[in-house]
Order: structure tokens, then sequence, then C-alpha cells
């Protein structure tokens, strides 16, 4: 980085892990922007809304963070069955985990340094890995995730001759204590939100253009598409 303050938006700033991230960031002394649906009226399936939100923001930003998602719409589950598959929940799932995340890419290219190290990452999840699926199920949530893991790679082929010193990467963040996951822990361990934010911070702090267009879990481990 230069020697001036780093900077970073975080989407999703008031949800279990974003706001996590957002706090140890500005723990070690980041200027941080928060934006979130509950707090700023952020809706990232909204253009305008996305639009409005990261074009009323000036300057460049070395990190923007979308710890935006939903498992699945309210007063839903996760279908286990072709039987329980609800198309509007599929489009759904692909708005919010897919199509949000694109969107704030799209409008946050401004906002991206073109002379230095910068990184944009979105969180994703394992099980919308194609190549690691094996369990089957959760068909929205996991095409949700593959879709978004499509449109990270996708566009770091494109942003790569734009802003060459740019990673634009998927994370997995691990299973993470937050009511997003409550209901679904099960016997799976989980860990507290502020442990899985210095996890990602550490792979986050290890990224370069390199590694664009990759896909890593909470440890640095690369993930299979």
């Amino acid at each position: 980085m230069t020697g001036t303050q780093e900077r970073a938006i975080v989407i999703g700033s008031s949800g279990g892990i974003g706001s996590a991230l957002a706090a140890a960031l500005e723990t070690r002394g980041t200027e941080v922007t928060r934006l979130s649906r509950r707090e700023h009226r952020l809706d990232v399936t909204d253009e305008a809304s996305v639009e409005r939100h990261l074009g009323a923001l000036e300057g460049s930003f070395d990190l923007i963070l979308v710890a935006t998602g939903a498992l699945c719409p309210e007063g839903a589950a996760p279908e286990k069955t072709l039987k329980s598959l609800d198309p509007a929940q599929v489009m759904q799932q692909m708005a919010i985990n897919a199509l949000g995340p694109a969107l704030v890419l799209k409008h946050a290219m401004r906002l991206l340094p073109r002379d230095r190290r910068a990184v944009f990452a979105a969180l994703s999840a394992r099980v919308g890995s194609i190549g690691d699926n094996r369990l089957g199920g959760w068909y929205s949530y996991r095409a949700s995730k593959a879709a978004l893991n499509q449109m990270i790679r996708t566009a770091s082929v494109e942003l790569a001759r734009t802003h060459k010193q740019l990673a634009c990467v998927a994370l997995h963040p691990g299973t993470v204590a937050t009511p997003f996951t409550a209901e679904y822990l099960g016997r799976h361990p989980a860990v507290p939100p502020e442990e899985a934010a210095q996890n990602l911070l550490s792979v986050l702090d290890g990224l370069g253009p390199e590694e664009t267009g990759r896909f890593f879990d909470w440890a640095g481990k690369e993930v299979v598409w």
C-alpha cells in the first residue's frame, strides 16, 4: 500500500461477518465506509440503490468487500430434493447472492485504483463449488453461489486489463456462528464472527494480482470451482 491511510468499503456491514470485518479493519487503522440494507437502505438487488450509494463516494479504495447474502428467503428452507424446488425462491437467491455483488462491482469499478494494489472480494460459500458437490441438496443456494463465482471469475478477466494490480476474488468464510446460520448448524463446528473476520483479513492481506479470479477459503486454500 501507499503511505496514506488504507480505505475500505464493507457492503453488508450490519450482518454478523460484515460488522466483524468492518470493526477489525477499523481496529488496525483502516478508514471504513460501511453500507448495509438495515442501516443505510442499500438494496444490492436494486441497481438504482447501488448506483446511488456508491455514486456518492469519492476517491479510491484499497479494499471493497461484499459480505451480503441469504441462505434462503424468510420463512423458507433449503431444498433437499427437486420436489421442493420453488421458482420464486431460486430467483430471489440469484438476485441476492449473485446479481447483488455483481452490481456492486459494476458501480465500484471507478473506485478501485489503477496505479496500486487493490482487492475486490465477495463472500461466497464452498457449497457453491461444482467440483466439490458430493452431498446434493440446497439447490438454489448452491446455484446462486456458483453463479457468483462465475461473475467474479469473469469480471477478473476484464478488470485485469485495466486494473493490473487488482485481486478480484471469491472467499469462503467457513462456518460462522451468526443468525444467518443459526438454524442449520446442527453438529457442525462454527467460529464466532470476530475469529472469521481475522481469518479472512489474513487471506486478504496476502492477495496480489496473481491471485485474481480465484476462490479461496478462510485458511487461504484454493477451492475448486
